[in-house]
C-alpha cells in the first residue's frame, strides 16, 4: 500500500471515530433535553434568614453559602402562617389558609384540604418518583398516597446521651439542649443524611425523574448537635439581639409567654430568661444550624460525584422564621417579621448563578414555580404566583405577600408591614403598622397614630381584597 493511500485510511479511520463520538454526544443529549428535571427539595424546620447570604457573618455554614452562590437567593421570602404544621400543607398545596383552614401546628392536608392536589402528587402523576424522608408534613403519613416511599429516623426524641435520654422518658419535652461528643449520624438529621444520599445512588440508575426529599428536624428545638458544632462558637461573643424589648405601643396580642420554649426543663414558666440563659440557648441554635449546615453538605457533594447537578434543581426553604429573643420572643407564632421572614434559595441548572432578588416571595408561591420549571400544568386549587419570569430574568410583578398566625393577619407590601387582628366576621379589633424603611427592628408602631390613619384605612381595604377569596368562610 502507498503511504499516500495508508495516509487516507487513517483519515477515514479517524472521520469515522469523531463522527460517531459525535453522534454519541447528541444522542445523550437529547436523552438529557427529554428528561424532565429532578427536584432535590431540602425543608428545614425553623431556620431563620441569619445566614451569610443574608448579611449575618457569625453563623458558620459554608455548604448554605456556597449552594447560594449558585442559586437564585430569594431576599424577601415569608411564609403564610409561621407553624410548621399549617406551614407545610399551605406550601405543598400553594393555598392560602383562611379563618378554619391551615390553622396550627397540628393540622394534616388530607383532613384541611383533601381535594387539592398536592406538589408530590403532581410530580407522582406525571411520572416522578416521590420519596419523603424525614419531617416533610408534620404528620408523617398525611398525603400518604402522593409518596413512593415515607422515612423518618428513629432517634429516641433526638437525645443522644442516656441521661438526656432518662429526662426526656421521665419529662414532657426534655433538655433544652445537648452538645455530645458523638458522630453525626448518631442524632435524627445526620441519620437522614444517609438515606438521602443512598436514594441518591439508587435513584441514578432510573429513567425516571425524581422528587426528593430532605426534612431536616434541627435547628428545631431541642438543640441537640455534636460538641463540635458547639465548639465553632464563643458564648462570650454572642450577644442579645437590639431588639430586646416590648414597646408599649405594640399591641398586646403580639407578644406570646413562648409556651413551646416553657415545656423545656429549666426553663422558668413565665417572665423574661436569664440573661445567660438566653445566650446558652441562641448558642445551640448556631451550633443545629452548623450542623445540619454540615449533612445538607454531603448531600450535595454526592449529588455532584453522581454526576446529577446538572438535570436536577434545589430548592431549600425553612418552614418559617423563629424568634431568638427579638421583642423578648422566643419560638415562632407571632406575625413580626422574625417568624414570617424565611430562607428561600434555588438552583436550576443553566439559570441560576448566585443571583438575589428584592421580589417579594410567599411560600405559595414555590408549587406553581416548580410546576412550571418541570413543565406541568397548575391545579386551579394553587393561589400562589410562579417566580419562574424572576429566574429568566424578568422583573417581579408582585410586591406584597400575605401570612397569618390565628386572628392576625398581616399585609407586607412594600417597606410596610401592617397587621390586623380580625373577628369571624373580618371586623378588626387590634392594629399594627410598621415601616422598615425608618423602623426595620419594628420598635415603633404607627397603626394608631393619627397621621397615619388615612394610610391605614386603604391597608385594611387591601389586605381584605388580598387575603383570599375563601378567607372568611372556609
Amino acid at each position: 500500500m502507498s503511504s499516500k493511500s495508508f495516509l487516507s485510511v487513517i483519515i477515514t479511520i479517524v472521520l469515522v471515530s469523531v463522527l460517531t463520538s459525535c453522534k454519541g454526544v447528541k444522542t445523550n443529549e437529547a436523552i438529557s433535553e427529554h428528561k424532565k428535571p429532578n427536584i432535590l427539595f431540602i425543608a428545614v424546620d425553623d431556620l431563620r434568614p441569619e445566614l451569610n447570604f443574608y448579611g449575618a457573618n457569625h453563623i458558620k455554614s459554608p455548604n448554605l453559602n456556597k449552594l447560594a452562590g449558585e442559586s437564585l437567593v430569594f431576599n424577601r421570602a415569608y411564609c403564610n402562617i409561621p407553624v410548621c404544621g399549617a406551614s407545610r400543607a399551605s406550601l405543598m398545596t400553594g393555598a392560602r389558609p383562611t379563618r378554619k383552614r391551615f390553622i396550627n401546628a397540628h393540622i394534616k392536608k388530607d383532613e384541611d384540604y383533601p381535594e387539592a392536589i398536592s406538589l408530590p402528587m403532581l410530580l407522582k402523576n406525571d411520572g416522578y418518583t416521590t420519596i419523603s424522608n424525614g419531617k416533610i408534613y408534620h404528620y408523617k403519613n398525611d398525603d400518604a398516597k402522593a409518596w413512593d416511599e415515607i422515612w423518618h429516623p428513629n432517634s429516641l426524641w433526638d437525645y443522644a446521651l442516656p441521661k438526656s435520654q432518662d429526662i426526656r422518658k421521665n419529662t414532657k419535652r426534655g433538655l433544652p439542649f445537648e452538645a455530645a461528643k458523638v458522630h453525626d449520624s448518631v442524632y435524627r438529621d445526620g441519620k437522614t443524611a444517609l438515606k438521602v444520599i443512598n436514594d441518591l445512588r439508587k435513584l441514578r440508575a432510573s429513567n425516571q425523574p425524581f422528587f426528593l426529599t430532605m426534612g431536616l428536624s434541627k435547628p428545631h428545638l431541642p438543640f441537640t448537635a455534636p460538641k463540635k458544632y458547639w465548639d465553632l462558637y464563643n458564648r462570650d461573643e454572642i450577644e442579645l439581639p437590639e431588639s430586646y424589648v416590648q414597646p408599649k405601643t405594640t399591641p398586646k396580642q403580639a407578644f406570646h409567654n413562648f409556651g413551646e420554649l416553657r415545656q423545656y426543663e429549666n426553663i422558668p414558666k413565665r417572665g423574661d430568661l436569664p440573661e445567660a440563659l438566653a445566650k446558652e440557648l441562641i448558642h445551640g441554635y448556631y451550633a443545629c444550624v452548623s450542623y445540619i449546615d454540615a449533612q445538607i453538605g454531603l448531600v450535595l457533594e454526592e449529588l455532584k460525584r453522581l454526576e446529577l447537578e446538572d438535570e436536577t434543581i434545589v430548592i431549600l426553604w425553612g418552614d418559617h422564621g423563629w424568634n431568638l429573643g427579638d421583642h423578648k420572643l422566643w419560638c415562632k407564632h407571632v406575625t413580626f417579621e422574625t417568624a414570617l421572614k424565611t430562607p428561600l434559595i434555588i438552583k436550576v441548572p443553566g439559570k441560576t448563578k448566585g443571583q438575589k432578588t428584592e421580589a417579594i416571595t410567599e411560600y405559595i408561591d414555590i408549587y406553581p414555580s416548580l410546576a412550571e420549571l418541570v413543565g406541568l400544568d397548575i391545579p386551579n386549587t394553587v393561589e400562589g404566583k410562579s417566580f419562574v419570569p424572576i429566574l429568566n430574568g424578568q422583573k417581579s410583578e408582585k410586591n406584597w405577600a400575605i401570612s397569618k398566625f390565628k386572628d392576625a393577619v398581616t399585609l407586607i407590601k412594600d417597606d410596610l408591614f401592617y397587621t390586623e387582628w380580625t373577628d369571624d366576621k373580618g371586623i378588626a379589633y387590634a392594629r399594627m403598622l410598621f415601616d422598615h424603611k425608618k423602623d426595620p427592628l419594628e420598635l415603633d408602631n404607627l397603626a394608631e397614630k393619627p397621621e397615619y390613619q388615612g394610610k391605614v384605612q386603604k391597608l385594611s381595604i387591601e389586605l381584605r381584597n388580598k387575603w383570599g377569596k375563601d378567607f372568611l368562610n372556609n
